[in-house]
C-alpha cells in the first residue's frame, strides 16, 4: 500500500479511481487540500503508477524559498550568474527532464515567477540565469496547494492563464473531519507502520478504545496530526489519560462573549436547522455536513480568539493548526474582530 491513498470514504474511492485513470496522461494536475490530508502522497501515487516511475521525481517547496533563490532553485544558473556562483547548477526543471516536477504550495508563489512559470509551460523550455541558451524540459509538472486558487485568481494573487495550463487535472482530498470511515483504516495502517518503526512497540490502550476516541476528534490537523497522536500514544505510553489531553479540549465557561459579543458555547446545541433550508433538493448530506461544520468551526475559532485577546499565535497551538491555515480560516468563515482588535 505504499504511496496509497488509505481510507473507503467516496472521497478517496474517487480519487485513487482517477489517479488510475490519468497517471499515464502526461496531463498537468494540481492537488487540492488543507494542509495534513496527504496531497503529497496523492501525488507521489500519480507518479508511480505513470510510465514516468522510475524516472526523476523532483519536488519545489514553492513557500520556503523568497523569490530569488526560489527562481534559481527552479531553472538553475551558471558560473558567475552572481556574486557566489561558482558553478554551474542545474535547476529542478532540468533534473526532472522525463520525470515529474512537484510544485508543492504553488498558491504561495509570487505573481512574477508565476510569469516564468507559465512561460516554460507554454514553450517546454528556459533559460537559467546568467545563460543565453535555452535548455529543453519534458518535466510532467504536478503542483498541490491548500489556496482555493478560485478565489486568488478574483483577488488578483494568481494568473488566470497559469491556472488554466496547470489545472487540467484536479484533485481535491477532503479534511479528515469530514471522512471519518476513513480514520479506523488510517489507524491500523500506521499502528502497523509504527510497530516495524519503533521495534516492534504496542497500544498500552485498547484498540477499541484508541478508534472510538480518535473518531470522535475533529483533527484540524488532519492525516498528519493523527500520525504525530499515534506516534506519541505508541512510544510515550501515556495511558488513557495522555490521550484525552492529546484530544479533549477545554470545557468553555458557561457564558463567554465571542468578538461580536453575542454568548456562546464551543459546540452550539443547534449547529445546523434543517428548516433553514427551503429547497430540499439542497438537503444533501455533503452540503448539510459541510454547511454544520463551518458554523462548529466558526464558534470554536471565534471562541479560542476571544479567550486570547486575537492573539493568533496562541490560538493556533491551542487550536493545533498552521498559522495560515488560521487566517484562512477567519476569512473564510467571516470571523469579525472586536472593534478595539486591528
Amino acid at each position: 500500500m505504499e504511496n496509497e491513498l488509505i481510507g473507503v470514504s467516496e472521497n478517496i474511492r474517487r480519487i485513487r479511481e482517477l489517479i488510475d485513470r490519468v497517471a499515464s496522461t502526461g496531463l498537468n494536475t494540481v492537488v487540492y487540500g488543507e494542509t495534513g490530508v496527504g496531497k503529497e502522497l496523492a501525488v507521489q501515487s500519480l507518479y508511480q503508477k505513470s510510465d514516468r516511475a522510475g524516472k526523476p521525481f523532483v519536488k519545489v517547496n514553492c513557500a520556503a524559498l523568497p523569490d530569488t533563490l526560489l527562481e534559481s532553485e527552479m531553472f538553475g544558473y551558471e558560473q558567475g550568474a552572481f556574486t557566489g556562483a561558482e558553478r554551474r547548477r542545474r535547476g529542478k526543471f532540468e533534473q526532472a527532464h522525463g520525470g515529474v516536477l512537484f510544485l508543492d504550495e504553488i498558491g504561495d508563489m509570487s505573481l512574477p515567477l508565476q510569469s516564468k512559470l507559465l512561460h516554460v509551460l507554454q514553450g517546454g523550455d528556459f533559460t537559467p540565469l546568467g545563460s543565453e541558451k535555452a535548455v529543453k524540459t519534458s518535466a510532467w509538472v504536478i503542483a498541490a496547494t491548500n489556496h482555493d486558487l478560485e478565489k486568488d485568481l478574483v483577488a488578483g494573487k494568481f494568473r488566470e492563464d497559469l491556472y488554466y495550463r496547470l489545472s487540467a487535472i484536479k484533485i481535491y482530498i477532503e479534511p479528515l473531519r469530514n471522512r471519518p470511515d476513513d480514520i479506523p483504516h488510517l489507524i491500523h495502517y500506521y499502528i502497523e507502520q509504527y510497530k516495524a518503526q519503533f521495534a516492534g512497540k504496542a497500544l498500552r490502550i485498547p484498540l477499541a478504545n484508541v478508534i472510538q476516541r480518535l473518531c470522535a476528534y475533529r483533527w484540524p490537523g488532519n492525516v498528519r496530526e493523527l500520525q504525530n497522536v499515534l506516534k506519541r500514544i505508541m512510544i510515550l505510553g501515556d495511558g488513557e489519560e495522555g490521550l484525552n489531553g492529546l484530544l479533549a479540549p477545554a470545557p468553555p465557561p458557561a457564558a463567554a462573549p465571542n468578538p461580536v459579543g453575542r454568548e456562546q458555547t464551543l459546540v452550539s446545541g443547534d449547529a445546523l436547522d434543517p428548516h433553514e433550508f427551503n429547497d430540499l433538493s439542497a438537503l444533501s448530506l455533503k452540503k448539510v455536513r459541510k454547511r454544520a461544520m463551518d458554523k462548529v468551526e466558526k464558534e470554536v475559532i471565534g471562541y479560542v480568539l476571544g479567550k486570547t485577546g486575537w492573539n493568533r499565535s496562541k490560538a493556533t497551538k491551542i487550536l493545533k493548526i498552521s498559522y495560515k491555515t488560521l487566517l484562512y480560516k477567519i476569512k473564510d468563515l467571516g470571523i469579525e474582530p472586536p472593534p478595539d482588535v486591528m
